[in-house]
Order: structure tokens, then sequence, then C-alpha cells
């Protein structure tokens, strides 16, 4: 977003939210909610951005620097993209102030330790926070909602994954931003249980946990690199170490490989994989510590 682009801000969906935005004194785009600003702040190389936040900041948004701003919250490849972000922010506290939440003293224990505070989304489904972790407890009523395949028995949901399992089941007591967060964690963490929920098969792309599934199948047998760096004995060169499960002694071999540089540069998510027709075994000397030491015998 540009100086010129923020100053002609015509009206849009946006303009329903009370949002004001405006470029810092270092140039890049900024967006005030309420008491949250954010901000699309450059890489260091300038190729991209990451969004960025700070809190009660009461500062002229035309006086903000680098140095106001804390946390990385995610990359943003383009001007679009930061403006979506700063919708889905200004829409989620909209959503939230819309349903009370109420916050109360409870005193009671938890799976992960003593109640500090609780938050109540409504009858029967409240959110504990200990000193360590928290996560939600549901009542006997609301636990019988939860999908079999899903369900705890004893009603508590830990806030790290599971709590997902109860926005999935009760999506009218949170957010638009929570339900689509809910949606992508149990995609990711529970692939088969969101299939036969929705049924349908996920695409590839849609679930991380599934594709490294897959990936692994296709890939039994084959040498995938768990350790790469690049190799001071030989020039344009990765030295990688490589390994694969062997089902006939029921345990994991390594092998060392040079790889050239220009190939190692198209990994994939899930590691490289070796091609033993153009990388070949290696057993010179070795840029990783304990391979010299397997060498040397120290």
């Amino acid at each position: 977003m540009t100086a010129s682009q923020v100053e002609n801000h015509t009206p849009t969906e946006m303009d329903e939210y009370d949002v004001t935005f405006g470029i810092s004194a270092e140039g890049f785009p900024v967006a005030r909610i309420d008491d949250t600003i954010l901000a699309m702040v450059p890489t260091a190389d300038g190729s991209a951005g990451f969004l960025a936040s700070a809190w009660r900041s009461t500062r002229p948004l035309s006086d903000l620097t680098r140095q106001d701003f804390f946390g990385h919250e995610g990359r943003l490849d383009s001007e679009a993209e930061f403006l979506a972000r700063v919708f889905e922010t200004a829409r989620h506290k909209a959503e939230l102030a819309a349903l009370r939440r109420e916050q109360v003293p409870m005193s009671c224990s938890t799976p992960w330790g003593a109640s500090q505070h609780a938050t109540v989304y409504a009858n029967g489904i409240v959110s504990h926070a200990t000193s360590g972790h928290g996560g939600f407890h549901l009542s006997a009523a609301c636990n019988v909602k939860v999908p079999l395949t899903l369900r705890n028995a004893a009603g508590w949901y830990e806030e790290d994954a599971e709590w997902a399992i109860v926005a999935l089941t009760f999506p009218e007591v949170f957010t638009t931003y929570e339900r689509r967060c809910a949606d992508e964690t149990i995609r990711n963490t529970w692939p088969i249980e969101w299939e036969r929920i929705y049924g349908r098969g996920l695409e590839p792309g849609e679930s991380w946990t599934k594709d490294k599934t897959v990936f692994e199948q296709k890939h039994v047998g084959d040498w995938v690199v768990t350790s790469a760096i690049n190799s001071s004995h030989h020039a344009g060169m990765v030295e990688v170490v490589a390994r694969r499960s062997s089902p006939s002694i029921g345990q994991d071999e390594e092998r060392r490989y040079l790889v050239p540089s220009t190939d190692y540069e198209t990994c994939g998510r899930f590691g490289f994989v070796i091609d033993e027709q153009r990388h070949a075994v290696y057993d010179g000397p070795s840029d990783f510590i304990g391979w010299q030491r397997r060498r040397t015998g120290t």
C-alpha cells in the first residue's frame, strides 16, 4: 500500500469497522484497529514483508517506526495480503465483542493444574487458564455433541490443538477467524476424521499431515536427507546425510551423499529425496562434526 493509496482510500467492506490506515515514518503501511496496530514491515532484503503488531500505542501512525512493533505473525507477499489480514483482524475483534464472553472467577482443578481464571463461552463451554497450560471443559450435555472419533470422555480439550474440536462442534460461539483456524488445525491434526465429517477427501496441500503420510508412503525405501551442509571440500556441492528405514533389518541406515547445490535448491517441504542415478555415495572429508569424529575414531 502506497501513501497515495492510503490517502485515496475508498469506502469498502472494511469501512464498517473502525480501521484507520496510514504510512509509518519509515514508509511501510500501518493500520489501527481499536487498541491494536498492524504493520507490513519489510524484510531485510526488501523482497517481501511480514505482519507485526503493536498494542495500545497512542502515537500518530506517521510517527511509528520498526522499533514500535513486535512479533512476527506471518509472511506477507503483497499489500493485498496485508489488507486481508487487517480486515480479518477487524472482523475478528467485532465478532468477539458481539459474542460477549464472560470472564469469571472459578476455583477448580484441571488436567493442567489449578484454574487461575475461566472464560465462559456458553452454558457448559468454559475455557480455563492455568500457570502453564489450559484448555476447554465441556459439560456432559455438551460433550455428547462432539463427534465420537474426536470426543474425550472426560470433556477436557487442551488449548494447543484440541480446542479446535470444541470450535468445530460449537461454531456459533467462535469468530470467523477462530473457525478458520480450527478447521486448519483439524485438517492438519486429524485429517481422517475431517474427511469423515465432511464426506470428501482432502486434496494435496489441504493437510500437512496427510501430505506427509503420502510422501512417506511414496518414498518407502528411498534415501531422504535428514541433514545438509554446504561442502567446503567440493565447490558447488552440498554434503548431506540421508536415511531410509530398512524393513529387513528393522533399523535406520544412514549414508552420506554429495548433491549439486542447484539440485538441492529443489528440496520439498518434507525433505530432499536422493536420486541414486545422479547423486553418488560419499565417504570423503566431512563438514559434519559428528562424521568427522566417526572418520577419526574420536
